[in-house]
């Protein structure tokens, strides 16, 4: 485990709709030394948070079902002291706010690594950093946008690639090339 991360915290959730982030995220935090759990929807999450409760999540705040934040009550309902951070791509001063009051430590935006993750946690509401304007919120690129939006309606086709293919409006064959590209 990292040596300036508190010892106390030595087990993560990730919760996202996107196998692949989350997959990432998931090997990066465990050879951290972090036992891991996953789920992909916030009653998949529920029901694994019950199961086996962990220090720390992180929630992806859109996600088919649910939206993220209406997990955090869920999770400190079963575990109070769990610190939650809320990560998305779509994020917005409004957003981020409602978050820090339902209970959420700190609120990312993507693309996020375990560093970033580890340092918003660390800071654990006490030093959150808010933006004053929703100009000061990095803008996704093109490409994370683009990133985001296939694999969401992926996650929504059941990892159906000829089904997402046809939503998306390209062909199959495109939307593989598509995915064998690594994260923007």
């Amino acid at each position: 485990m990292s040596s300036d991360f508190p010892l106390q915290f030595n087990s993560i959730m990730l919760v996202d709709d996107s196998v692949i982030l989350r997959d990432r995220l998931a090997e990066a935090f465990q050879e951290r030394g972090f036992r891991v759990e996953v789920a992909g929807t916030c009653d998949e999450a529920v029901n694994v948070f019950r199961r086996d409760p962990t220090d720390l999540a992180v929630v992806d705040l859109r996600m088919p079902g649910r939206p993220g934040v209406s997990l955090i009550g869920d999770l400190k309902q079963i575990k109070p002291d769990v610190q939650v951070l809320i990560l998305s791509g779509f994020g917005s001063i409004a957003t981020a706010i409602d978050a820090i009051k339902l209970g959420a430590v700190n609120f990312l935006p993507k693309p996020a690594d375990v560093d970033d993750i580890l340092n918003a946690f660390k800071r654990g509401g006490a030093e959150v950093d808010m933006p004053e304007t929703d100009d000061e919120i990095p803008v996704p690129t093109l490409a994370q946008a683009e990133w985001e939006h296939i694999h969401r309606v992926l996650a929504d086709c059941n990892n159906n690639i000829s089904e997402a293919a046809r939503r998306l409006g390209i062909h199959r064959r495109s939307l593989q090339r598509k995915l064998r590209k690594r994260a923007p």
